[in-house]
């Protein structure tokens, strides 16, 4: 019996126009009253998942979310179930790499606050802050050593610079961290502990719960570890081959309600 569907956002909950459908609304609203519980799985912060959680109807201490590409678990209410963060070190390992290869680059605490040395901020920056509710705040050298413990760090750059540098940073920090590309203008550094398939782990140890409850649903590399996790993967229509290829089914794309026709199958079966 499936007790979980987890969710990816962007792309996937998400159309193409970054709404989420009445029919997607609807059906998710309709498997919570079967009392299925519905986990948005993000690399968003808990910030940037509450205008979903509101308007889906996800509301108390007994729902959950995934945040950070897994570094957080937590309630909807932002109790915690689970961290696997980074250190100051990793930020000023990072740091020396981003100023070596003039990347621009941000990183993110785990209350949802948007952190960069860089004096002239990315438009992905902007963008990913705009998205996820939060605020900027620039470092300057006195800040330095950061004193804070952090949830991820993001290299937020023109796709074309990314595909120059990240073949360099995989060498550099490949076995430290995990490492994923996100979108074509994110490459996000997580503490190895720390991507969808572990912060499932965490919710499922605490609900008590085995893999096969457990459905995930997603259309990028980052949702690779929870195709892994859960017992029943799937794949939008408009995800990469590779993720399709991973899934043990493909629903329709974000623009024709593939999370809608997904659930449907699922609670049919």
């Amino acid at each position: 019996m499936i007790k979980v569907i987890a969710i990816d956002i962007d792309d996937t909950l998400l159309n193409s126009r970054l709404e989420v459908t009445p029919t997607v609304k609807d059906r998710i609203q309709w498997a919570m009253t079967l009392g299925v519980k519905i986990v948005l799985c993000s690399g968003r912060p808990l910030a940037g998942l509450r205008p979903f959680l509101q308007e889906l109807g996800i509301q108390g201490a007994d729902q959950y979310v995934v945040t950070y590409n897994g570094a957080v678990t937590q309630s909807v209410t932002g109790g915690i179930l689970g961290k696997h963060l980074l250190s100051a070190d990793d930020f000023e390992r990072i740091r020396v790499f981003c100023d070596q290869h003039q990347v621009h680059f941000n990183a993110l605490d785990d209350q949802s606050q948007i952190y960069t040395p860089n004096q002239q901020i990315s438009w992905q920056t902007v963008r990913q802050a705009a998205e996820n509710q939060a605020g900027i705040q620039m470092l300057a050298p006195q800040d330095f050593p950061i004193r804070f413990p952090l949830a991820k760090v993001m290299l937020a750059d023109e796709p074309a610079k990314l595909d120059t540098v990240e073949s360099a940073f995989r060498a550099l920090f490949g076995e430290r961290y995990y490492i994923v590309r996100s979108q074509p203008y994110f490459l996000e550094v997580l503490n190895r502990q720390a991507d969808k398939g572990h912060g499932l782990t965490d919710l499922m140890t605490h609900l008590g719960l085995e893999s096969d409850e457990l459905v995930g649903i997603g259309d990028e590399a980052n949702d690779l570890p929870m195709f892994t996790t859960v017992g029943t993967a799937v794949a939008m229509g408009n995800a990469h081959p590779e993720i399709q290829q991973a899934a043990d089914w493909v629903t329709a794309d974000n623009d024709h309600d593939g999370v809608a026709q997904a659930i449907d199958r699922l609670l049919a079966e």
